[in-house]
């Protein structure tokens, strides 16, 4: 079975596992590192980790559009169902087994408030084992905590990390979280959006490549990781 991962800017990921195509965070509208638009993009299925505007962004018309089941916390999950679209609420340390593999939901350091203000629940994590058993840890917008080893434990294909800093981990914290997480390789996101979070993703990889095992795939958006 064929994997394919792509990046479509800032925190806004694509997985296509098998036939199944999921959308990770779609926030494409207001998003100045978009490489496409709302309009354009094909989804089964929906994860949000989180509420806030550049993650839970698209979704509900996307949903609309696509007929997509929406996947994320039971507070989230409530939230898009008032609005019409398809839910299926898991919370964290919980998984299921979907069409596209099992989906347990890890813990994120950050917070969660819906853009009209209401409660999103806690933040979250995704971590994907498809049904070659090929593991995928997106770890969503996140400090670095000290689990990420035991997350690190499932034996990772690929990890996807932010490296922006002021509202997530930064390079050094992502480095630790490499270190900790152990994957085989780790794609860097959630960063050069605005001035706020720039980074060197080169620098970056050079730091990680030299100190840990893991190849660090550095993408451009719209680019794709296959594997």
């Amino acid at each position: 079975m064929k994997n394919t991962y792509t990046w479509y800017g800032h925190a806004t990921h694509g997985l296509k596992v098998g036939e199944n195509r999921l959308l990770i965070d779609p926030y494409f509208t207001g998003n100045p590192a978009a490489s496409t638009t709302a309009e354009r993009v094909e989804a089964d299925y929906l994860l949000i980790t989180h509420g806030h505007g550049d993650h839970i962004g698209d979704t509900v018309s996307i949903a609309k559009r696509t007929g997509a089941l929406c996947i994320s916390n039971a507070e989230i999950s409530t939230w898009l169902r008032g609005k019409g679209v398809k839910t299926h609420a898991q919370h964290i340390g919980g998984g299921f087994r979907h069409p596209f593999g099992y989906l347990k939901l890890t813990q994120a350091l950050h917070g969660s408030a819906l853009p009209d203000g209401s409660y999103g629940g806690n933040p979250a994590g995704f971590l994907i084992t498809a049904p070659d058993e090929a593991k995928i840890y997106i770890a969503g917008d996140t400090g670095l905590f000290g689990d990420m080893r035991l997350i690190g434990d499932e034996g990772l294909d690929l990890a996807i990390l932010p490296i922006g800093d002021n509202y997530t981990m930064g390079p050094d914290d992502a480095l630790r979280a490499v270190k900790l997480l152990r994957p085989k390789r780790v794609v860097p996101v959630h960063y050069n959006t605005w001035d706020l979070i720039a980074q060197d993703p080169v620098l970056w990889k050079k730091r990680v490549e030299a100190e840990t095992e893991a190849e660090v795939v550095i993408l451009k958006p719209g680019e794709s990781l296959e594997w």
